[in-house]
């Protein structure tokens, strides 16, 4: 009965989002909300309309209204899903005006760090962790607050600044939220109303991808690249703390920001404020494989090291994790020689 069910809530939202996308296009290009080719670290050559994210959130949002039953049936309380709403409509009110008006840094952040309020106030928690040695960490209610402010800030920059191939951070997300949907359906985490969630954000993330596929009709935008990277981040939350699930998909994205951080420190630049073309998916873009393989090369990154957190216990999922730091690395340290040869 829930196969039924869910695969007509998916098709809904696929439907729902491609038409909306299509929707947010034409109102996009009639208030001139515009991406123009020409930055530094722009690498589309013709002018693309901005705004596509709030496709994405108005198909996730209407859906899971049509579904509120389902989704209020489980153990979070309305209040978790209103905290998770109002954040996600203070990431579109934001992302709208740094589209429309170009925001600088010091008040782009106003928008992500009150999305986290927002959820925190709805009383969203992590009561436990679990420990690799086995039992868990009990966390103070401060203490999972830091927790969960720091992780939903760092999912969000890392889809933002992940946000610079046509389809990559769209796919990559509609990946993840599979992968949880796939988790909280299985018997030991059974959470339905998670799961359908999760369903819904990647329906919503595929709809908008037939149109952000390259060569891309419509782009994220601010509010988009912020709104993927809180979803997944709030649904890795909600699910039972499963953050790892969440990690391993996203892993190398992660690491990416944390290295574009140090390395924009190490040459004494503001990491959030300075633009360049030093990130791994423009790296690979430097090699010719173009972007949609490059796009691909992400999606399978993600496929088997989310597929991998199913069945992997604790210990597994910190040496898959493991490997990932080690990818990354060997990446890293690739890159830096080639560049010194260039040189």
């Amino acid at each position: 009965m829930w196969i039924n069910s869910s695969i007509v809530i998916f098709l809904l939202t696929l439907g729902l989002s491609f038409g909306l996308t299509l929707l947010v296009r034409k109102i996009a290009l009639k208030l001139n909300i515009i991406d123009r080719p020409g930055l530094l670290r722009k690498i589309h050559i013709k002018e693309t309309p901005l705004l596509g994210g709030a496709a994405i959130w108005l198909s996730f949002f209407i859906v899971l209204f049509l579904v509120r039953d389902q989704v209020l049936a489980g153990n979070l309380e309305a209040r978790h899903w209103l905290g998770f709403f109002m954040g996600a409509c203070f990431l579109m009110i934001g992302g709208y005006l740094d589209d429309k008006y170009d925001l600088k840094p010091k008040y782009q952040v106003i928008w992500p760090i009150l999305a986290v309020l927002a959820v925190l106030l709805g009383g969203v928690s992590i009561e436990k962790i679990t420990n690799p040695l086995g039992g868990f960490f009990y966390l103070s209610s401060a203490l999972s607050a830091i927790i969960i402010f720091i992780w939903l800030m760092a999912m969000m920059y890392t889809t933002k600044l992940l946000d610079g191939i046509d389809g990559l951070v769209s796919g990559v997300v509609a990946i993840g939220a599979l992968i949880v949907f796939a988790f909280t359906m299985t018997t030991k985490y059974f959470q339905p109303d998670v799961g359908v969630a999760a369903l819904i954000l990647a329906g919503a993330c595929l709809g908008f991808l037939f149109l952000n596929w390259h060569p891309a009709k419509i782009f994220l935008g601010e509010g988009g690249s912020l709104f993927l990277g809180f979803s997944l981040g709030v649904l890795a939350i909600i699910s039972g703390g499963k953050i790892a699930i969440a990690l391993l998909v996203m892993g190398i994205p992660v690491l990416d920001l944390g290295w574009t951080v140090i390395r924009r420190l190490i040459a004494r630049k503001n990491p959030f404020k300075f633009a360049d073309k030093q990130h791994l998916h423009h790296r690979l873009l430097g090699l010719g494989i173009g972007q949609r393989k490059t796009a691909l090369v992400y999606y399978v990154l993600a496929l088997i090291f989310g597929l991998s957190g199913l069945f992997l216990q604790s210990t597994g999922k910190m040496l898959a994790l493991l490997i990932i730091f080690l990818i990354m690395l060997v990446l890293v340290i690739t890159f830096s020689l080639y560049d010194k040869k260039k040189i």
